[in-house]
């Protein structure tokens, strides 16, 4: 019982050193930024990496596009969860971005929904924000259950 304690106390400090409050215009962009994501709009960097699900990596859009194309993924859409995000900038012009999602897809002419975790990078550059870096990984909820609230 004392090291469960000791284990929620640590835990609360630790979440309490995550800064979520600096650069709040930066940080209004950001939001904006990810409830504005539908299928097919581009705020990928020209070096943005992605890492997929099973490990994949894809070194430019097109790469991530053939590999969604040889797994016949089809994304409906894309919504982060509202209270699901922690989104931390540093010196106004880098974001990185925990984020929950409901994706929606299409595989193999099946709809599957399912709730990821994705972990964003984002540059400021010339005043407008693009990723340079993502990766996702499906929840399995019956091993991590989001909170009904939709609250970290």
């Amino acid at each position: 019982m004392f090291s469960t304690a000791i284990l929620f106390l640590l835990t609360l400090i630790a979440q309490a050193q995550v800064d979520t409050t600096s650069y709040p215009n930066e940080r209004l962009e950001i939001k904006q930024l990810l409830r504005s994501q539908k299928p097919g709009t581009v705020i990928d960097c020209d070096d943005f990496i992605a890492v997929g699900p099973k490990g994949d990596i894809s070194f430019t859009r097109q790469q991530w596009i053939e590999a969604q194309k040889k797994e016949k993924v089809v994304f409906k859409s894309v919504m982060p969860i509202a209270g699901q995000e922690i989104i931390r900038i540093y010196e106004g012009t880098v974001a990185v971005v925990n984020v929950l999602i409901q994706v929606k897809l299409g595989i193999e002419g099946k709809d599957v929904d399912i709730k990821v975790r994705r972990l964003e990078v984002y540059h400021k550059k010339q005043g407008k924000w693009c990723r340079v870096a993502g990766q996702g990984t499906q929840v399995d909820e019956n091993l991590f259950p989001i909170n009904a609230t939709g609250k970290l």
